[in-house]
């Protein structure tokens, strides 16, 4: 096998094995709020809410030790490690306690920054200036087709329940489960490259001098991903893309955990309130695919630049945002295991819940694509500090969504991200501005961006 045919199979392996962790995590993490308002014991009091903004919020703090984590144990080793915690989590959902529970999304959480973490070094080693490109779509393919199948078998596996009960919470999450420890599994299968370049250093960068401790290292990584982080978080640029960032955090949680739970909620969708919440994430996926796909070729040529795509996406989530206020009780977010047998402004309708689900992906890719093609732009020659801001202020509001989702009624959590997307939206519209600037007074062509 040729080194290029490696790489590809490298990123081939790398992609599918997220694809089985993420298959069984965001299932877990649509069907948690659910699962848990189900429960018949008494004894267990957690929240799907708490758990998800408490692995937010670690993740966030855990992207200060991650990078030294991966450079002493490896990218491969890192991946199998975090793999197993994740497999861990859901295991916790077969036989539930409050204290495992918990204590799952701390691990999680510390996890999950590890495990981006060697991702972005796996991807960067396997990829040179001509494929990243190639490969970041590979990649991105294979890990949202997870949104698929996970939530394909919660469809028909839970199809004609209106409740939850314990054979059934047990056999998904035993499945989910297997599938998870699979996808890790599978990290063993990347054969190893000579080169073991940093995402986003320097080649001189990662060169470790013969006579360095581990400490040394271990500072070097520490400077590279904490004090520059924190001296370009300050610059215009980066406070102004924050307020964009921070509405993906927020629509994220939104799309990822609490619409889930509002559709299953809804007593007047019948029988199929509990599948539908399966058909509601593969309809998300079907949008994140799609408008990532699109997105994606369009870059290639677009003289427009980006603005036009971020707006696309403002008005397909305000549209969603939309009919799911007239659709969907207020108190659909909090309902207890009975359910809700409110009604908004509009008998409840299935299709137009599964079109809501489509438009909140779709809205998604939009601005995720669009911040990071901003974000590789404006700091290609130092972007790991870059991606450590933007991952870091998403996963904050990440974890300060899944901890007011579980007080405010729904009329509340989509005002907030109507405001916070507004400004988001502008405040991305004046850095890109600036960019166009720049390149119009280098006699650069806009298009090229």
């Amino acid at each position: 096998m040729s080194p290029e045919s490696k790489k590809l199979f490298n990123i081939i392996i790398l992609g599918v094995s997220f694809m089985f962790i993420f298959t069984a995590f965001q299932t877990c993490g649509n069907i948690a709020q659910t699962v848990i308002t189900n429960l018949n014991n008494t004894d267990f009091h957690g929240s799907g809410y708490t758990s998800m903004s408490i692995i937010y919020g670690v993740f966030s703090a855990s992207n200060l030790i991650s990078p030294s984590v991966v450079a002493i144990v490896g990218p491969q080793l890192s991946m199998v490690a975090s793999g197993v915690f994740y497999s861990l989590y859901i295991a916790v959902f077969i036989q539930p306690t409050t204290w495992a529970f918990y204590t799952a999304s701390v691990l999680i959480g510390i996890a999950a920054a590890v495990l981006w973490t060697a991702q972005g070094n796996c991807l960067t080693v396997n990829s040179n200036e001509n494929t990243i490109g190639r490969n970041s779509g590979v990649f991105w393919a294979l890990l949202q087709s997870s949104l698929f199948f996970g939530n394909l078998y919660i469809y028909f596996a839970w199809q004609g329940k209106t409740r939850i009960s314990e054979s059934d919470r047990r056999t998904v999450f035993i499945a989910l489960t297997v599938i998870s420890l699979v996808g890790t599994v599978l990290f063993f299968l990347i054969r190893k490259q000579e080169d073991t370049k940093a995402p986003g250093e320097e080649d001189s960068a990662n060169e470790i001098p013969g006579d360095s401790s581990i400490i040394d290292y271990i500072n070097f990584h520490y400077y590279v991903f904490t004090e520059k982080s924190i001296k370009l978080s300050f610059t215009k640029e980066i406070l102004l893309l924050s307020v964009t960032t921070a509405y993906t955090g927020l629509e994220l949680t939104f799309f990822s955990g609490v619409y889930g739970t509002c559709i299953g909620a809804v007593n007047r969708f019948g029988s199929e309130e509990k599948s539908l919440i399966g058909l509601s994430g593969i309809f998300i996926g079907v949008g994140e695919i799609l408008g990532g796909g699109i997105f994606g070729l369009l870059s290639k040529n677009n003289r427009f630049g980006r603005n036009p795509i971020v707006m696309l996406g403002i008005v397909v989530h305000f549209i969603a945002f939309y009919l799911i206020f007239f659709n969907m009780p207020n108190d659909a977010p909090i309902a207890p295991m009975e359910g809700t047998d409110h009604v908004a402004f509009m008998t409840p309708s299935k299709e137009v819940a599964i079109l809501c689900s489509f438009l909140l992906g779709l809205g998604d890719s939009c601005f995720n694509t669009q911040l990071l093609s901003i974000l590789g732009f404006l700091y290609s020659e130092d972007s790991a500090p870059a991606f450590a801001i933007f991952k870091f202020v998403q996963s904050i509001c990440a974890a300060v969504a899944y901890f007011y989702s579980n007080y405010f009624l729904l009329q509340w959590q989509l005002l907030i991200m109507v405001i916070v997307g507004f400004f988001g939206t502008i405040t991305f519209f004046a850095v890109e501005w600036e960019a166009a600037a720049a390149l119009a007074a280098r006699g650069s062509d806009y298009s090229s961006i």
